[in-house]
């Protein structure tokens, strides 16, 4: 059953989301675990596989009813191999001894996603030669993708990394060259909806690392502080999103029609909103490591400072989650958000002397920061905010 323009998002999509809450942890984990620049890629890297397959489920559900039917039986599917690429994502790189040989599972299972959609789609696509025509541009994009990462499973190393790298570039590169014609987004604010609730569960993960990074450890007033301002953090990083940028993104998708409509999803969403996501990992990651130096004082000090690959991912992470709410706007609105902009330039410059804040002041001045702009934006573009508001509530 074909969606139309008053779809919401079902129970079952939801559902589907469940097991992509549980690979970005995997993923946040992979890079916690391989705390390095290279153990970083590896993480985004993986977000970036991980993104693809979310989004092409995102798109099939605006498309059909995949609550419904043989579609029903498709996502549960998915969900099953999506499950197993998630388990796999520790051992995805460096296989662990014993067992099966993950690297290569993880590559297999990616693959039997990937293959589910298209056919699930394809069965979709039944009676519209445009888009059956599309979706057999997109397999010849996936092929050589999953030929790559399969090559990969067996590398190690930067060589490893560097075919995970043009596996992603072959296959986004040939969605992009595409183009919109053939697509079709049949329910706008269905779709602007599941990428506001991925946003909401990616912000899940920060606050689920702050839990994380305190563990058992025993709780203490700078704990406590430090948690409050990690929660700001959070919130501030919603507010950012849905107060302005996600109402304006829905309204322009909604007023589009045709190929711009498809055009805009593909820009402001699938490709834009990868960015947002990954910000939002990485600054979960940093705040993990946060508290993990806060509360575990018996081997840190209550001063000590949050140094290293910890506070880039932190502070870098922000920044870029910053410089893809300006680039949404650059999109949706035609100019760029300068303040924003300018915030994600002065976080990157000021990571250096803020090594030597000690990690709970560090926390601190990034909340404070995030509210400072919340609070500036409110004051000098509270009308046009208003006007937003009312038009869209």
């Amino acid at each position: 059953m074909n969606a139309d323009e008053d779809h919401r998002v079902s129970t079952i999509e939801l559902f589907f989301d469940l097991v992509f809450v549980y690979a970005i942890t995997q993923t946040t984990q992979l890079m916690a675990d391989h705390l390095s620049p290279v153990g970083v890629g590896q993480g985004l890297a993986m977000l970036a596989v991980l993104w693809w397959c979310w989004c092409s489920y995102a798109w099939l559900g605006n498309t059909i009813h995949v609550d419904h039917g043989i579609a029903r039986l498709a996502m549960f599917g998915a969900m099953a191999v999506m499950f197993l690429v998630s388990l796999t994502i520790p051992e995805a790189f460096v296989d662990h001894p014993g067992g099966l040989y993950a690297p290569a599972l993880f590559v297999v299972c990616y693959a039997l996603v990937r293959l589910l959609h298209l056919v699930a789609y394809l069965g979709a696509a039944k009676h519209d030669a445009g888009l059956r025509k599309v979706l057999l541009k997109m397999f010849l994009g996936v092929t050589p993708s999953v030929v790559l990462l399969g090559v990969a499973a067996f590398l190690s190393g930067p060589w490893q990394l560097g075919l995970w790298v043009v596996a992603l570039v072959v296959d986004y590169l040939n969605v992009y060259l595409a183009g919109p014609d053939g697509w079709r987004l049949n329910a706008p604010a269905h779709f602007a909806e599941r990428f506001g609730l991925i946003v909401i569960i990616a912000l899940g993960e920060s606050i689920v690392a702050i839990g994380i990074g305190i563990g058992a450890l025993p709780m203490s007033w700078l704990v406590a502080g430090a948690a409050v301002c990690g929660l700001a953090l959070a919130a501030g990083m919603w507010w950012t999103y849905f107060d302005v940028v996600a109402r304006v993104s829905e309204h322009r998708l909604t007023q589009a029609t045709g190929t711009e409509r498809t055009k805009l999803a593909t820009d402001s969403y699938t490709f834009l909103h990868l960015p947002l996501i990954a910000g939002i990992v990485l600054v979960a990651l940093g705040l993990k490591k946060a508290f993990l130096y806060i509360a575990d004082t018996e081997h840190h000090t209550p001063g000590e400072a949050l140094h290293g690959v910890p506070i880039w991912t932190l502070t870098g992470g922000l920044a870029l989650y910053l410089v893809a709410l300006s680039a949404l706007r650059k999109r949706n609105l035609g100019s760029w958000n300068v303040q924003r902009l300018v915030l994600g330039l002065l976080l990157v410059a000021a990571t250096p002397p803020l090594e030597h804040v000690p990690a709970a002041a560090l926390l601190l001045v990034v909340a404070a920061l995030v509210l400072g702009l919340i609070t500036f934006e409110r004051i000098r573009f509270g009308e046009w905010r208003r006007k937003v508001h009312t038009a869209h509530p």
